[in-house]
């Protein structure tokens, strides 16, 4: 392990002897945390080199976050004046997978989900009847989402880090908490503080405890002494791979942003045509390649032993609730998930898919969604409906959109689609 470098000055004398790195890992358990390591703060080389090469090869699609600003997302230095540790905590967001109800339930139920976080709830038979009460949300208007984005855990997450930047700027050291950003790469900052090792779908799998983590750092002038990286723990398998359903993992730790359904269900514009089938009823995150991970698989047992509370929006989001309610209403209620522009445009575009890939077109509502996002005042949600439309065997519905003003919604028509 490196020794220490020669003290700095510190305001106006020499730092303090910062407190040792075990008792900042009790507080940060204490706080919530699950895990917490230390690396140096030193550039990301490595790390840059990444990011350059795969947004030169095209693998970011759009996508900013840190591949905005790769210099600065890889210079944990330039965060904090004199930096020379990174204390890295991580917080467990598992949670076990409720099942898709399959009878009609109330839509105020859904969006509270408590009833839903009952793991004993019966299996998923199959489609229910499509009749059924006025204001009544069947299985198949239900949309998915991804177990990270089922409550904010970052909110956590950073209660925890900030105990630990207390603790160190109680003894008279600059700390700040970065976490969620654009400002630092967490996985590798959580590698190289030892928390894990990258698993083959590009995520930090934090030990045996897989990869249902959140993750953020404390950057501080504190001189502690790092955490060894750990080694590879994946071998052979290649489980997630072969698991992605638009194969974006085309190599080992190299994940293709243009297929990936958790970046393309955030990404504005059109959803592309040849991964909408694939999409399925998600509408924001996909876990395939988390799920069939071993350590994952090992944890879902686990799970049922650790005090968890029920998610604040849940696995499943009622699609027409979602496309009937008011942009103020949406945002207020799904706005802690990233949106772009902070407009719920991705939510409703994601749900009129959602509806071509589950729902039923003899469903009057259904076909009432549809009409309404037919005559959207955004051309790319009226595109949307009609694909929709045309998944569910509606052509008739879909064949309005042939006097469209606008020629994104009229070239839909033109496109393949295979009908449910």
């Amino acid at each position: 392990m490196p020794g220490r470098r020669p003290p700095l000055r510190h305001h106006g004398g020499v730092l303090p002897t910062p407190p040792g790195v075990e008792e900042l890992r009790q507080i940060a358990l204490a706080a919530g945390l699950d895990a917490l390591g230390v690396a140096r703060a030193e550039p990301f080389l490595s790390t840059r080199a990444d990011l350059e090469s795969r947004r030169a090869e095209g693998l970011a699609a759009d996508m900013a976050f840190t591949y905005r600003n790769p210099e600065r997302s890889t210079s944990p230095e330039r965060l904090l004046r004199n930096a020379r540790s990174l204390v890295v905590g991580a917080r467990n967001y598992h949670r076990h997978q409720p099942p898709r109800p399959t009878a009609p339930a109330d839509t105020t139920a859904l969006a509270d989900t408590t009833a839903l976080a009952d793991t004993t709830a019966p299996a998923d038979t199959g489609p229910a009847d499509t009749a059924g009460p006025v204001g009544a949300t069947h299985p198949e208007h239900l949309g998915q989402v991804g177990r990270y984005a089922w409550e904010d855990h970052y909110a956590a997450l950073r209660q925890g880090l900030e105990a630990v930047s207390q603790r160190l700027r109680a003894d008279g050291f600059r700390a700040a908490v970065f976490l969620d950003g654009n400002h630092l790469v967490d996985r590798e900052a959580a590698y190289r503080a030892g928390l894990g090792w990258y698993g083959k779908n590009t995520n930090l799998l934090v030990g045996e405890r897989g990869s249902w983590f959140v993750l953020g750092s404390v950057v501080t002038d504190a001189d502690l002494p790092a955490d060894e990286v750990q080694a590879d723990g994946c071998g052979s398998c290649r489980r997630c791979l072969d698991a992605c359903p638009t194969g974006a993992l085309p190599r080992p730790g190299v994940l293709d942003a243009n297929r990936c359904l958790a970046w393309l269900a955030q990404r504005p514009g059109l959803f592309p045509l040849e991964h909408r089938v694939a999409l399925g009823a998600r509408i924001y995150g996909c876990d395939d390649c988390q799920t069939v991970c071993p350590p994952n698989r090992r944890d879902e047992q686990r799970v049922a032993l650790r005090t968890t509370t029920a998610p604040t929006q849940g696995a499943w989001v009622p699609l027409l609730e979602l496309l009937a309610a008011p942009d103020e209403d949406v945002l207020q209620r799904w706005g802690h998930w990233y949106l772009a522009e902070r407009r719920p445009f991705a939510l409703r575009r994601n749900a009129l898919l959602a509806l071509g890939n589950t729902a039923q077109g003899t469903d009057p509502r259904v076909v009432a969604a549809l009409q309404r996002h037919l005559q959207d005042p955004d051309p790319l949600l009226r595109a949307t409906a009609v694909w929709a439309a045309r998944r569910l065997g509606l052509a008739e519905l879909a064949a309005t959109a042939a006097t469209d003003p606008d020629a994104t919604v009229r070239q839909e028509l033109a496109e393949a689609v295979k009908v449910r």
